[in-house]
C-alpha cells in the first residue's frame, strides 16, 4: 500500500509486525505513562534481515524517505479533516524524526532504544530508528511505512482528544482501530492506493502480532491478544473512527 502501486512478498509483513510490536514502546512519557514511569513492553527484537529484499526491488534510502514524508503527509490531511468536521483545529505533531543509536534521542529524559518506533507525548514527536527502519521496509515495502505511521499518529490524536485509560492494551487497541480507520478511509478516498493482495497481508500479519497467550490482557505493556487486535485494525478499517469508541 502507498501512494504508488506495490506488490509485497507474501508472508514477510507478518514476520515484521512481530517485530515491531514487541520491540515498539509506542507511548514514551505519553498518555499511559503519566507519571514518568518506564514505558511497558516486551524485550526489543532485533533488526530485520537487510538481504531479504521486497518483491517490486524497492530498495533505496531516498524512497524510503519518500515514504514517510508522504505516509506523514496523508496522516496529517487525514485528521485535519476529522478534527475539521468537529468544528475543532488539529495541530499536526510537531516532528517525526529518524535516529541510528541508543541514547540519540531522549523522551522525557528516557533514552530511545534500537530497533524501535515511539510517539513521545512530552516533545509530541514520533521518532524511529532509521536503521532498523530501512531495514524493514526493504524486507516488506511501503505498507509497513503507512501501518507505523499510522498507529503512532494515532497516539499522537489519543493525547490531543485527551483520552486516557487505566490499562495499555485499551491504548494500543484503539490505536489499532484509529490506524485501521486511516488506511481504509485514505484508500476510499484515493489518497493510498491499495494493490491486490494488500488485505489479507494485513490481515495475515495482524494475526501474528498478539501477545504472548501466556499473557494476562491487562498486564503492563499489553497490546491486546492476535484476535482483538485484528478485530480492532479491521473494525476501523471497514467502518471508519465510528468503531474505535472516540465518542
Amino acid at each position: 500500500m502507498g501512494t504508488r502501486p506495490t506488490r509485497h512478498s507474501r508472508g514477510l509483513l507478518a514476520g515484521f509486525l512481530v517485530a515491531l510490536v514487541a520491540s515498539a514502546g509506542c507511548f514514551v512519557g505519553g498518555v499511559s505513562d503519566p507519571q514518568g514511569q518506564e514505558p511497558g513492553g516486551a524485550a526489543s527484537a532485533g533488526p530485520p534481515d537487510p538481504s531479504a529484499t521486497r518483491a517490486d526491488g524497492t530498495t533505496s534510502v531516498e524512497e524510503f524517505t519518500q515514504d514517510v514524508a508522504g505516509a506523514q503527509a496523508v496522516a496529517e490531511r487525514y485528521w485535519t479533516a476529522q478534527f475539521r468536521t468537529s468544528g475543532e483545529r488539529f495541530q499536526p505533531i510537531r516532528r517525526i524524526t529518524a535516529y541510528q543509536r541508543e541514547g540519540q534521542v531522549s523522551c522525557g529524559g528516557q533514552p530511545l532504544p534500537r530497533n524501535n518506533a515511539v510517539y513521545c507525548s512530552q516533545g509530541d514527536f514520533i521518532a524511529y530508528d532509521v536503521n532498523w527502519s530501512v531495514a524493514a521496509f526493504r524486507q516488506i515495502g511501503d505498507a509497513f511505512v503507512f501501518y507505523l505511521l499510522g498507529h503512532e499518529y494515532a497516539h499522537g490524536v489519543q493525547v490531543r482528544l485527551g483520552i486516557r485509560y487505566d490499562f495499555t492494551i485499551q491504548q494500543e487497541l484503539q490505536a489499532d482501530c484509529m490506524a485501521g480507520a486511516y488506511l481504509g478511509d485514505s484508500v476510499r478516498a484515493k489518497a493510498l492506493t491499495l494493490a491486490e493482495g494488500d488485505l489479507e497481508e494485513f490481515r495475515e500479519g495482524l494475526a501474528a502480532v498478539g501477545d504472548d497467550p501466556d499473557q494476562p490482557w491487562f498486564a503492563e505493556g499489553s497490546h491486546g491478544t492476535a484476535e482483538q487486535r485484528t478485530d480492532s485494525f479491521f473494525r476501523g478499517y471497514e467502518q471508519s473512527l465510528k468503531a474505535c469508541g472516540l465518542s
